[in-house]
C-alpha cells in the first residue's frame, strides 16, 4: 500500500503543477472532488502465465466477476475503501464549466470464477499440454485483483446542460461523457497449486476507456453523478513483484463495462 500511495501522490502532484501553470495564463476556471462506488461485468480473457518452477500455460476464455462489497458500507462505515470505489479530482477549463480535465482512478475487482472447465495450452510440470481442465486453488489455480485492478488514468471530460433552476442560474441536469487512458496498478491475488503468492502494488499495464452518464446538482456546488464506462484493460505483468516466489509472470487483457455512481464538490478559484 505505501508504493501505491506514493504513486498516488506523485501523479496528483504532477497534474496539479502542471493546471497551476495553466492557472497562471487563466485556462482553469474551477474544480471539483467526487467520492462514489461501482460494479462490473468482464469479457472473458486468455491468461497467460509463466512461473518460476518452469511452467508456462495459457487458460483460454476464462470467466471472471467482480466483488463489489457493498454491504461494507454500512457493515464497516469507516473503512470506506473496502468496495470497489471511485475518486476523481477535475479541473474546469472554461467559464462555462462544460469542459474539463480529471485525474480517475477506479478500484475495481477482477476474480477469475472458481470451478469453470477452462481449455489449458502449454507446459506443465516438463509436459505439453492441451485439455480442459476445472479451476481449483487447491488442485489447480485461483487468479485475482481484489486488492484492486486500480486503473488510473487522465479524462477529458464535456458537459451539456439539460435543465436550468428557476432563475436560469445554475444547472441541475448536466449530461456528460468522458475519454481517458492511464496505467493499472493492481496487487494481484495468485494460488497455485495450494501455495499462495503475495505480490506488491507496481504499475503493470495500461487502460483505455469511454463513460457518459448524467450529472444531478442538488445546489449550487453539492452534485451526485450517475455513468457507465466501458473500455479495455491490459496487464503486461501482473505477479512481476512477487515477494514469495520471484519470476513469476501473468499476462492478459480484458473488456469491461462498469456503472458508477458518485457524490461531488465544486470549488470555485
Amino acid at each position: 500500500m505505501k508504493h501505491i500511495k506514493k504513486l498516488l501522490l506523485s501523479c496528483i502532484i504532477l497534474l496539479a503543477t502542471s493546471l497551476a501553470f495553466a492557472q497562471k495564463g487563466k485556462f482553469l476556471k474551477g474544480m471539483y472532488l467526487q467520492w462514489g462506488y461501482n460494479t462490473e461485468w468482464y469479457t472473458k480473457s486468455n491468461i497467460h502465465f509463466k512461473l518460476s518452477n518452469g511452467d508456462n500455460f495459457i487458460l483460454h476464455n476464462a470467466k471472471a466477476h467482480d466483488k463489489p462489497d457493498i454491504d461494507a458500507i454500512y457493515k464497516a462505515p469507516k473503512e470506506i475503501s473496502i468496495p470497489q470505489y471511485n475518486y476523481r479530482i477535475g479541473f474546469y477549463l472554461n467559464d462555462a464549466k462544460t469542459k474539463s480535465i480529471e485525474l480517475n482512478f477506479d478500484h475495481i475487482k477482477y476474480v477469475v470464477t472458481d470451478g469453470q472447465k477452462v481449455r489449458v495450452t502449454g507446459n506443465i510440470a516438463g509436459s505439453q499440454i492441451d485439455a480442459d481442465s476445472i479451476l481449483d486453488p487447491q488442485r489447480f489455480l485461483h487468479f485475482e485483483h481484489t486488492d484492486g485492478g486500480n486503473l488510473l488514468h487522465i479524462n477529458y471530460v464535456q458537459q451539456k446542460t439539460l435543465a436550468m433552476n428557476a432563475s436560469k442560474t445554475r444547472p441541475l441536469v448536466n449530461l456528460i461523457w468522458k475519454a481517458g487512458a492511464g496505467i493499472n496498478i493492481p496487487r494481484t491475488d495468485f494460488t497455485y497449486h495450494g501455495d499462495r503468492f503475495n505480490n506488491d502494488f507496481h504499475v503493470a499495464g495500461y487502460n483505455l476507456s469511454g463513460e457518459a452518464g448524467a450529472r444531478f446538482y442538488v445546489s449550487k456546488r453539492l452534485f451526485f453523478e450517475g455513468t457507465a464506462k466501458t473500455g479495455y484493460v491490459r496487464y503486461i505483468n501482473a505477479l512481476v513483484n512477487t515477494t514469495t516466489a520471484k519470476g513469476n509472470r501473468a499476462s492478459h487483457g480484458f473488456g469491461y463495462f462498469e456503472l458508477i455512481g458518485l457524490i461531488g464538490y465544486d470549488f470555485k478559484f
